[in-house]
């Protein structure tokens, strides 16, 4: 079980959908918890310590006979931050982990290392680049943390990520490379894109820059899904197409980012050409979906020429040509027109 699995786990159970195993498994942890009177819950400035112990030892848990049932209150009428606190010191009282907190020595990045696990902390005011064990590079903002399996071994590349940081993943088709934030799950096979997911933020965004990128809430995600098997409930992303989630309505939507950048250079003056031509340059040039009716603008001619504009700014300059306007829906830009308002082409 891996640390992301473990806390797919937790909230299953807090969820009501644990299997009768796992359900029988996290209620044991519970029972050993109320079996330690008077021991007070781990300092906060120790339960990163303990939790690194706990992610080492899972699989020796999973072989662990079963504690006697003794429960005096269900552990799901508890408030989230008691279970969090209350899953820590079970596993540290079972394990008998040292609530002793080590400050391991810190890299010129910021980064501590404690034995299977590495945590990337920027404390600064500029960017960090990171490189993983695998040659994935990682650029880091302020105020950000990556955490992850210090050798990334299995077959899967797992991180985790609280803040934002920019991917530039290498390829391998075999081992998926996951991000785990507090809101979603981000999987790639090699690729690079941008995640941002604040702690106290109320929405997480997966902006794409090359390749293919599947993301799906983190709530009941599918850690087998890619971006070529995608899960049911997730999104496919393609270059300058986000993925918006939002922690109020707790959907997933697909939009275009913020400035597409040309992915493809194209030839962007036009003297008198039809504007179905100038609409199928644009999707060629920004990798995007350009949604118009195609008869009422069959015989349309326009004379324009595009430079330095961001895209929209280009749309929105050939829609007052064509006396049209636009609308964004998903990640595609649909053109509202009543007909050609110029010459027709000849």
């Amino acid at each position: 079980m891996t640390e992301p699995e473990f806390h797919l786990l937790l909230q299953r159970y807090l969820d009501g959908q644990c299997t009768p195993a796992e359900q029988a498994l996290v209620e044991q942890w519970y029972n050993r918890l109320e079996e330690a009177d008077g021991v007070a819950l781990l300092p906060t400035q120790n339960q990163e310590a303990v939790e690194d112990a706990i992610w080492r030892r899972l699989p020796h848990l999973r072989q662990a006979p079963a504690a006697a049932p003794r429960v005096r209150q269900h552990p799901a009428t508890q408030p989230a931050w008691v279970w969090w606190a209350a899953a820590l010191l079970v596993f540290a009282l079972g394990l008998g982990v040292l609530f002793t907190y080590v400050q391991a020595p810190v890299g010129p990045l910021g980064g501590v290392a404690q034995q299977s696990w590495t945590r990337h902390r920027n404390t600064t005011r500029q960017v960090q680049e990171l490189q993983l064990p695998d040659g994935s590079r990682v650029t880091l903002h302020p105020g950000s943390q990556l955490q992850y399996a210090t050798s990334l071994a299995g077959p899967k590349r797992e991180v985790y990520l609280e803040g934002e940081a920019f991917f530039k993943v290498s390829k391998n088709p075999e081992r998926p490379f996951l991000v785990f934030t507090k809101q979603v799950v981000t999987t790639v096979l090699g690729t690079s894109f941008r995640v941002t997911d604040y702690a106290h933020g109320l929405k997480a965004s997966v902006a794409v820059s090359e390749g293919k990128v599947s993301v799906q809430a983190r709530k009941n995600a599918e850690l087998d899904a890619t971006p070529a098997r995608p899960a049911a409930t997730g999104l496919v992303l393609l270059p300058n197409q986000q993925a918006v989630y939002s922690l109020a309505t707790r959907q997933l939507r697909k939009k275009l980012v913020e400035k597409p950048v040309v992915l493809s250079p194209q030839t962007l003056e036009f003297d008198a050409r039809p504007v179905t031509e100038v609409l199928t340059a644009l999707e060629k040039a920004y990798g995007v979906t350009i949604v118009y009716d195609k008869q009422k603008l069959a015989g349309c001619t326009v004379s324009i020429a595009f430079y330095d504009e961001p895209l929209l700014e280009k749309v929105s300059l050939l829609c007052q040509s064509l006396g049209a306007y636009y609308s964004l829906s998903d990640a595609q830009i649909i053109i509202h027109s009543s007909g050609c308002q110029l010459h027709p082409a000849q």
